[in-house]
């Protein structure tokens, strides 16, 4: 009986790995430039009037909490 034959897998360069390999070298890149990874996400802008139901709640709670007393 003979031994079956590995078939050889094809090295083809997707997009997928292009990407990637690209985002690692540039990221790479700027950690060497910069001696740090830099980040742009910095938290957005909310301005205090903006309607929130959180800080509502958290209000009508304390001022219970107070009036308790």
């Amino acid at each position: 009986m003979k031994p079956k034959r590995r078939k050889r897998q094809a090295m083809h360069v997707r997009e997928k790995d292009y990407l990637l390999a690209n985002r690692r070298a540039a990221r790479s890149e700027e950690i060497a430039l910069h001696g740090k990874p830099v980040s742009f996400r910095g938290a957005v802008h909310k301005p205090k009037t903006a309607y929130s139901r959180c800080r509502m709640k958290r209000q009508a709670e304390k001022e219970a909490c107070l009036s308790f007393y």
